[in-house]
């Protein structure tokens, strides 16, 4: 049994939408970015009949948000609190980390990094605890902000798609 050539296209579109949302969580991957590109895929496969250029414009933009955002909603949790640069660096390996422990280590890893970075960095408990909260905050909230753009990007192409 041969499967026509779409039938591939449409479980790789697939696949980059999942490694997109898995993305959002995990920070090894560009989730949004993924994401898009399986949308892009999606409404290339039928010669963008269904999806035109106005909504692959808009899906875009909630991309590059979503970028944005990541790129800065952690940095300004822990600069509100004027954290150090050791925050930030053991924030962002913390996060890496944390991926070889499951959900606990992606949880967690980022709180402990930042915390044992503003530790090393200026040694007070306290402060340290306040920067590695912020940080985590920050970094929460991102991901709870790019699932929404993921979903309303993904709600938007299914709207398109079908109607």
């Amino acid at each position: 049994m041969a499967f026509s050539p779409d039938v591939w296209f449409w479980l790789l579109a697939v696949i980059l939408i999942a490694a997109g949302i898995a993305g959002t969580i995990l920070p090894a991957l560009p989730g949004p970015p993924l994401v898009f590109a399986g949308l892009l895929l999606a409404a290339w496969i039928d010669g963008f009949q269904k999806v035109g250029v106005v909504t692959l414009v808009i899906l875009g933009v909630l991309t590059l948000i979503a970028a944005v955002i990541d790129l800065l909603a952690g940095v300004y949790g822990a600069k509100r609190v004027g954290a150090s640069r050791s925050a930030l660096v053991g924030a962002s390996l913390g996060t890496v980390l944390g991926i070889f422990f499951g959900i606990p280590g992606l949880v967690f890893g980022p709180f402990v990094g930042a915390l044992a970075g503003e530790l090393l960095a200026r040694g007070s408990a306290s402060r340290a605890g306040r920067v590695a909260l912020a940080t985590w905050i920050g970094l929460a909230i991102a991901v709870a902000i790019k699932l929404a753009l993921i979903g309303a990007m993904i709600g938007l192409f299914v709207l398109a798609y079908l109607f």
